[in-house]
């Protein structure tokens, strides 16, 4: 065998199964492949068959150590996490660079030598078991904390005295998909949990029935109590916060991932816990900003597409809204209360500006941040104006900086030092004109010195009204140091401009994404910036890789589709998959699957085409788009007729769908990824 060989495929079995939905009958000949690959011996098999022949082909490649090489001296650089003030300390993670998983630290005052409180590195052998969320009592002196185990989303909670470094007995289990949210007298903290579920379906089964729980030191998870449930409305999830006085317990409810909640509040200081509703309906997005006494700071997009900031007093009973800071030009990406200021984020053309308003709504002053870049996260309280905000561009790894609210002055705090000159790269902003006329923004890095078309590999997402800001990546800038450009198009569906650009990509809208992604690749090669182009997606950009791949095979060299939704006549039937109806829409409903059909990556695979060369990834251990769709996939295009070029599927053991993934795996990865696509594009290494 040679890379651009012919490939002798495992056989996959196919079996004659179908099912009738919304009045169609769709044939599924490997369903079988929807086993559990811990528990189901046929599924193994097939697994170990094509992880041998992935492995066997992935050894014969050019460069692949030398990517290897490379990516690991990028990644090599120490970083750190917003700090979190909790009783004066200062808790943070940090990675030394190289560690498979980043520890939890504690400084004892703001400029005091750090200690390592959580050290995950030793809790197994192979690195796969992380600490997940974190919070610190109000007083700092116990500390909550999540235990991940091989990349799921399922949660232990454990606790730990912050202060002499003791591990406490207290341990809470079939935590998915929470915030841990302390008293605020420390006497224990509110989470949520599903049901235990049956035994061996514990990575594939339906999550139904979330509930908020309250866990007091001390004591064991069966006596924990229930704060909030909706067995009425089993499909809701719902996620505590907590005044910033301990009066109030927020519950934030909400049915799929699009951004509509419903809020109920639950006086903490009176004798009975009664919840009261105090945004009805899932309608609207909402999130907290945070809170003074009664007086609670949401951003919302209620009559504001691009979101506003509003007030709303809690303790009445008329609750009116007081708008605070209106809508906008500019998206309201984030919003925080510190001390007597809001601190806002927003997004402007993808980049963001950060502002601070008086909590009336008076415009204060504006940060004046390193450069064009992103905020990414904003940590402070109300009862102090230090504030911390986090940085980051395609060529600036992420970094911390002190602000004062008061007087907008902000500071280094935590900087990386580069292992890149960042002078040796460009960044840049441009754009394209899609299908329909609509312009969309696209970033690109490169080298200084490739001023010619080079091979290029093209990110895209387009889902969820998730926005793809500017982001430091170690294996983005690992492609651009190799001679290639790197280049993320911000399609529709995403979240770059608020709820009219998401809407514009989803449901019936989805083939906008498509085309937007399409015509980011077309004008890449008609402008002179890409010799050859290689697609790559996670998730949802799994999704959009392969469709793309099916409409237009013919502009790509390599496609990398990464945890991808593959089945869009399934995806609803595992663990959280019924949340993205409200982006895809409902196989189950007969115009919604006329729309799924005709994009399916699985169903739409084009006999008698050439396609490009393809590498799926996927993982053992993701529960969240479980591995069957990436096996599916790849057992479809090893059966059909569409070239000699190589379609095959790595799958990481031990992973999921990426939170939690050791370094060493995730450079792996990337070195497998990049060395195929280089294989194929023409880039030299």
């Amino acid at each position: 065998m040679s890379p651009d060989g012919p490939i002798a495929y495992p056989e996959t079995a196919r079996d004659d199964v179908a099912e009738e939905l919304a009045g169609r009958r769709i044939a599924d000949p490997w369903r079988w492949l929807e086993g559990d690959v811990r528990t189901d011996e046929r599924v193994q098999a097939w697994v170990e068959r094509q992880a041998a022949l992935t492995d066997a082909y992935l050894d014969m490649l050019p460069g692949r150590v030398a990517i290897r090489e490379r990516l690991t001296k990028l990644w090599d650089y120490e970083r750190a996490s917003l700090p979190r003030r909790r009783g004066g300390r200062y808790f943070f993670l940090r990675n030394a660079g190289l560690e498979a998983q980043p520890v939890l630290c504690v400084r004892e005052a703001q400029d005091a030598p750090a200690h390592v409180l959580i050290d995950p590195n030793g809790w197994s052998e192979d690195g796969a078991t992380a600490l997940g969320e974190w919070e610190p009592s109000k007083d700092g002196r116990r500390l909550a904390y999540t235990v991940q185990d091989g990349g799921s989303d399922w949660r232990i909670v454990r606790v730990l005295d912050a202060i002499g470094g003791d591990a406490l007995a207290d341990e809470v289990r079939w935590v998915k998909y929470s915030q841990l949210v302390w008293a605020a007298n420390g006497s224990g903290f509110f989470y949520s949990r599903f049901p235990e579920p049956r035994a061996g379906l514990e990575h594939q089964a339906q999550n139904l029935d979330h509930a908020v729980y309250f866990h007091r030191l001390g004591t064991e998870q069966s006596a924990d109590f229930q704060v909030y449930a909706t067995p009425d409305r089993p499909r809701l999830i719902h996620t505590a916060e907590v005044s910033e006085d301990g009066h109030w317990l927020l519950v934030s409810s909400a049915e799929g991932t699009e951004a509509r909640t419903e809020l109920t509040v639950i006086d903490l200081t009176a004798p009975k816990l009664a919840p009261k509703i105090l945004v009805r309906g899932l309608e609207n997005d909402w999130r907290l900003a945070g809170s003074k006494g009664d007086i609670f700071y949401f951003v919302t997009d209620l009559e504001a597409p691009r979101r506003r900031i509003v007030s709303i007093d809690v303790a009445s009973e008329m609750r009116r809204r007081r708008e605070i800071v209106p809508h906008g030009e500019d998206l309201v990406a984030d919003a925080l209360v510190v001390g007597d200021r809001l601190l806002v984020s927003l997004l402007r053309n993808v980049a963001s500006e950060l502002r601070i308003y008086s909590l009336d709504g008076k415009l204060m002053d504006t940060v004046v941040l390193p450069g064009v870049g992103a905020v990414v996260g904003m940590e402070g309280q109300g009862d102090s104006a230090e504030a911390f905000f986090a940085f980051t561009s395609y060529d600036r790894p992420t970094e911390i900086h002190r602000l004062d609210a008061g007087s907008a002055v902000a500071l280094p705090y935590a900087q990386p030092q580069l292992q890149f000159d960042r002078e040796a790269f460009v960044v840049e902003q441009t754009s394209f004109t899609s299908k329909d006329g609509t312009v969309v923004p696209l970033f690109l890095l490169r080298r200084k010195d490739v001023t010619g078309p080079a091979p290029t590999l093209l990110y895209g997402y387009g889902g969820f009204e998730i926005a793809l800001t500017p982001g430091f990546s170690s294996a983005a800038l690992c492609w651009a140091a190799m001679g290639g450009v790197y280049a993320v198009a911000n399609i529709r569906g995403g979240g770059e401009y608020g709820k009219a650009w998401h809407d514009a990509g989803r449901r019936a809208n989805k083939q906008n994404v498509f085309d937007d992604f399409i015509a980011a690749a077309e004008h890449l090669k008609a402008a002179g910036i890409a010799s050859s182009l290689v697609v790559h997606g996670h998730s949802n950009g799994g999704l959009l890789v392969s469709a793309v791949t099916n409409q237009r095979p013919d502009l790509f060299a390599a496609a990398l589709p990464a945890v991808g939704v593959h089945d869009m006549t399934r995806f609803h039937r595992f663990t959280a998959g019924r949340y993205w109806i409200d982006d895809y829409g409902d196989p189950g409903k007969e115009e919604d699957l006329a729309v799924l059909m005709a994009y399916s990556p699985i169903h739409n695979i084009r006999d008698g085409v050439d396609y490009p060369a393809i590498l799926i990834a996927t993982a053992d251990t993701d529960d969240r788009v479980v591995p069957a769709h990436s096996f599916k996939y790849a057992a479809a295009l090893q059966a059909a007729d569409i070239g000699p070029k190589p379609h095959l599927i790595r799958i990481e053991t031990r992973a999921g769908h990426g939170a939690g993934k050791p370094t060493a795996k995730q450079i792996e990865e990337i070195a497998d990824l990049w060395a195929f696509a280089a294989t194929w594009s023409g880039l030299a290494v």
